[in-house]
């Protein structure tokens, strides 16, 4: 191929890698924007995503959680261990394998993940409000469709 026709393509690639590079960045100031808005302080990332997932998705096995949050179920025990103590999560057995043990979210785990839920959105609401037009924010919902088109597996 003629050295011309190359260039467009370098040109694209490097394009595709530039979105890339920015989107994950700009997800990650996101996240960590959110984060810091949230009253849960104390809790890690981990913590919080296990939290969400199990009001999300109801009782699950250590391995569940490991397997969903893409960690050791060495980890996962640790990081339950500690939702455990703080009272955020209960044990029960699991109904047809009794090796195992479900985890479900605690009346006080309900709370702190919906005082999470509120500040989180109420931040973000805000930002919108406050940082986007009406058209700025009718993009932002069109661009959120190739954005879980992304995180579909």
């Amino acid at each position: 191929m003629p050295e011309k026709e190359q260039e467009p393509e370098k040109d694209q690639e490097k394009d595709r890698e530039r979105l890339a590079a920015d989107l994950a960045a700009t997800a990650s100031q996101l996240m960590r924007r959110l984060r810091a808005a949230s009253p849960q302080g104390s809790l890690t990332p981990s913590q919080r995503a296990v939290l969400s997932r199990l009001g999300t998705e109801g009782p699950a096995t250590t391995a569940d959680l490991a397997r969903a949050e893409l960690v050791r179920p060495q980890s996962m025990r640790v990081i339950l261990g500690v939702l455990d103590d703080l009272g955020l999560v209960a044990r029960a057995p699991h109904p047809t394998d009794g090796r195992q043990v479900l985890f479900s979210l605690t009346p006080a785990g309900e709370d702190a993940l919906a005082s999470v839920r509120r500040s989180k959105h109420g931040w973000l609401t805000d930002a919108l409000d406050r940082r986007l037009d009406a058209g700025e924010r009718h993009r932002l919902a069109e661009a959120l469709e190739l954005l879980r088109k992304l995180t579909e597996e």
